[in-house]
Order: structure tokens, then C-alpha cells, then sequence
């Protein structure tokens, strides 16, 4: 419990945090070069200093956008990504249909945080209360919060 704690208090954090908006000139070439390198087809891209950790937000596509904190060696750190409800992993799909029959999905995320994977999304309801709900890979509620 008290790692998914803390894990929602950073990711609050980074949500959160007052990030500086960085020209690309002012990125180290490591950590240039490691972005370039992992996603070539970015577009839209924007950096921005977050704390001690180089945050780039770009598209891939049609307008999926995507996060990515890098330390100052160039190592990923973060990642957080828009996806599609069906890209979710089969036992996140199977806890929606348990616990929130009649439920539809919004604004999807994957993120990684120290090579875990989580999946945030809103689940919405014309008659019931919606939701801002985490899951981790095995479909395990981590975080349920009213939206």
C-alpha cells in the first residue's frame, strides 16, 4: 500500500509541478540523441525542465501525445502515453465489464514509472458516477477517484 502511495504522490507531482519551458538548444545532446533515437517520427515536440528531469511532450500520429521525463544521463525515467481502450490489457477489459458494466472509456493512458506499467483512464456513465480510475497490467483497481 504504501508503494501505491507513493506512487500516486508522484505522479501527482509531476502532474502538478511547475516545469520550465526549455529551447531545444539547452537539451543535452545525450539525452537529444536517446529521444531521437527512440522516437523518430515525434512531431510537435516541446521540452521543458521538470525538477532535475528533462520532460519532452510530442505527438506520434494523429494527435497521440505522449510525456517522457529523462534524467540528465539520458535515461528514461517516466513515460506516460494516450492510447486506445483497446490496447488495455485483457484483465483491465475484464475488470471494467465486472466493476463498471455499462462504463465507457475516456482519455486512456499508459504510463511507466521505474519499468511498471499502469493504465489511468476516465470511466464515464450517463446514470452512475464517473470515474478517474488507475489499473495495473492485471487488472487491479490501484486508485479510484470520483470525476
Amino acid at each position: 500500500m504504501k508503494k501505491q502511495i507513493l506512487f500516486f504522490a508522484a505522479l501527482g507531482t509531476l502532474s502538478f509541478s511547475q516545469a520550465q519551458d526549455l529551447p531545444k538548444s539547452q537539451v543535452p545532446s545525450v539525452i537529444l540523441n536517446q529521444f531521437n533515437s527512440q522516437f523518430p517520427k515525434a512531431t510537435d515536440v516541446e521540452w521543458e525542465m521538470d525538477g532535475t528531469l528533462y520532460n519532452v511532450e510530442f505527438e506520434i500520429g494523429w494527435n497521440r501525445d505522449h510525456d517522457v521525463w529523462y534524467d540528465a544521463e539520458g535515461k528514461m525515467v517516466k513515460q506516460k502515453e494516450e492510447i486506445a481502450s483497446k490496447e488495455l490489457p485483457q484483465a483491465v477489459h475484464k475488470t471494467i465489464e465486472t466493476d463498471f458494466k455499462g462504463y465507457s472509456t475516456d482519455d486512456v493512458e499508459r504510463i511507466t514509472d521505474e519499468g511498471k506499467i499502469f493504465y489511468k483512464m476516465e470511466l464515464n456513465s450517463l446514470l452512475k458516477q464517473d470515474w478517474e480510475v488507475v489499473f495495473d497490467a492485471n487488472g487491479n483497481i490501484l486508485s479510484q477517484i470520483e470525476d
